[in-house]
């Protein structure tokens, strides 16, 4: 696999850095931003549907730039670099990806105009009452949920998933401990439409569009994890203790290069999960098995997030720990790194889930001989 950049996908990531690097060029920037609801820059998100960024993973014919995973991963690892609190994973890779498989509008997500929040979980249910569909239950935590113009709902229909959109339900607002915003969205015979037939299992594909979306988040965790090494690196190089700069101190400097084969590890794994849904997305294009492609795209997007968790907390706490006290402290930056690698590992499946999830299929796998 190649894993270089193409020229375009190089200039996307100069175009969005460029954009982001405005607004949040310090870690002030993010707390200007979260301070208040809804939670991010709705500024700085009509400027990337602008751009074209909220149209990026969709079909032309509905307002998208028919781009793939490997360039939604460009601006997601852009938005983990600065911590843009913007809810590009959530809003156009998730709630985008269910709808336009489902075969819902998606061209009010890539102008900007309607911003869509993702409800999951067993906790919600839907029936018909009389010509309509209801839904009944609630799921917490619904990121945006508060702010969201859509709810894109999971529900079980007679003990299978099916996708339902409403624009009701009593919601409860919260901020996240890392700055983000969230609530409680309940529903008591709420008014919902069926994105697809209701009545069929829309188990296949609410999975592969949570495997774009586990994906992308591991992209922007990477660009998260890439920043705090960076600060991380010249704050040895700059302090100094015993007359001497920290990074003189051998033990430091090990650490911090263990910090770096972390990141690199998880670049890899990330990126080849990213490549695997690509190639899924093309035999499904060319009519080829898109069944196993998906299947093998699910599997990708486990071992991707689970990676980028390892790696997340490794490289998140080592670079507190590297700082001493300050790193403690919420006015210096590498904290608020860690604290968003943490979030991102607990997002559609922490390690232990996806760590489960690979070992039980651990015996769908071929053994390997070393001694042949």
């Amino acid at each position: 696999m190649d894993f270089d950049r193409t020229d375009e996908q190089r200039a996307l990531r100069d175009a969005v850095r460029g954009l982001l690097g405005t607004a949040y060029a310090t870690v002030q920037g993010r707390r200007d931003a979260t301070a208040e609801e809804p939670g991010y820059d709705e500024t700085m998100w009509s400027r990337l549907a602008a751009m074209g960024v909220l149209g990026l993973p969709f079909a032309e014919e509905a307002g998208g730039m028919g781009a793939g995973p490997v360039e939604v991963g460009v601006v997601a690892e852009e938005i983990g670099r600065v911590l843009a609190p913007e809810p590009f994973v959530e809003a156009v890779v998730l709630c985008g990806g269910l709808l336009a498989r489902a075969g819902g509008d998606v061209s009010g997500i890539a102008d900007g105009t309607l911003l869509p929040a993702y409800v999951g979980g067993p906790g919600v249910t839907a029936r018909r009452h009389g010509e309509r569909w209801v839904l009944d239950g609630g799921a917490s935590p619904v990121l945006n949920g508060a702010r969201a113009d859509l709810l894109v709902v999971v529900a079980d229909v007679g003990g299978t998933p099916a996708l339902f959109t409403t624009a009701g339900g009593e919601r409860t607002p919260f901020g996240t401990y890392d700055g983000g915003r969230a609530a409680r969205v309940t529903f008591g015979a709420t008014a919902a439409e069926p994105l697809g037939d209701p009545a069929a299992d829309a188990t296949g594909v609410i999975a592969y569009a949570r495997a774009r979306a586990q994906v992308a988040y591991a992209h922007e965790a990477l660009g998260a994890m890439e920043r705090a090494l960076e600060i991380t690196r010249d704050y040895l190089r700059d302090r100094r203790q015993f007359g001497k700069p920290l990074s003189a101190f051998q033990n430091l400097t090990f650490r911090a290069s263990d910090m770096y084969v972390s990141l690199e590890l998880a670049r890899s794994t990330v990126l080849w999960a990213s490549m695997v849904l690509a190639e899924s997305d093309e035999r499904e294009r060319e009519g080829g098995q898109a069944e196993s492609g998906a299947a093998e795209g699910i599997e990708a997007a486990s071992r991707a997030k689970l990676r980028a968790a390892e790696s997340g907390r490794h490289i998140g706490q080592e670079a507190i720990q590297l700082h001493g006290g300050i790193g403690m402290t919420m006015e210096y930056q590498v904290g608020h790194y860690a604290m968003r690698l943490t979030a991102i590992e607990h997002l559609l499946g922490d390690r232990r889930h996806h760590l489960s999830r690979l070992a039980a299929a651990v015996g769908d796998h071929r053994a390997v001989n070393p001694l042949q």
